[in-house]
């Protein structure tokens, strides 16, 4: 099964950029999801063809990237404005900024959890999808959006949650950018 993730993030980052999991870009996440599927020269089979590179030769990446590219297109250029801060997780313990109501991002958001839906695998977290999605920054140290500030959809990644099994560090493996 691969831990994989779909974000926006809103700082720079680069296609197979590999990161500490401790040490993210700031984003906003999609869709968090784990998938047991496997492709074998463009059909599903029993074998992985992954030569490990930085999200190139990656079928299975390539495969989600396909599925996903109009919907994950469409959205680029989104205009997103920051909302107040808040507490996620347990106690409210991770200070988050919110993501103000955005159809667009929305319409990604469902569009996005639909078709890993139908992958083989799972959503870990339903009860943070859809109807109650709530849009959010984590913030690391002083590294944050502040309320009010406006933010662009300019990059949609899919990330590796661990890379060749390492859940150390995180791994881009398909980038999505708004060209300019």
């Amino acid at each position: 099964m691969r831990n994989l993730i779909l974000v926006a993030f809103i700082e720079p980052v680069s296609d197979g950029l590999v990161f500490p999991r401790d040490d993210w870009p700031l984003h906003i996440t999609l869709v968090r999801f784990d998938v047991d599927l496997q492709v074998d020269g463009g059909v599903t089979s029993v074998e992985v063809k992954n030569d490990g590179g930085e999200g190139h030769g990656d079928d299975v990446a390539e495969l989600i990237a396909g599925l996903i590219d109009q919907p994950v297109r469409a959205a680029l250029g989104t205009v997103l404005t920051i909302g107040a801060d808040a507490g996620f997780g347990r106690q409210e313990s991770v200070p988050v900024s919110l993501v103000e109501p955005s159809r667009p991002l929305q319409e990604l958001h469902e569009s996005l959890v639909r078709t890993v839906a139908e992958l083989p695998g799972r959503v870990p977290t339903p009860h943070h999808t859809l109807d109650n999605y709530r849009p959010h920054v984590s913030h690391h140290g002083a590294k944050r959006p502040r309320p009010g500030d406006v933010v662009v959809l300019d990059r949609v990644a899919l990330v590796d949650m661990a890379p060749d099994g390492n859940h150390s560090v995180r791994r881009i493996l398909h980038l999505w950018e708004l060209t300019k």
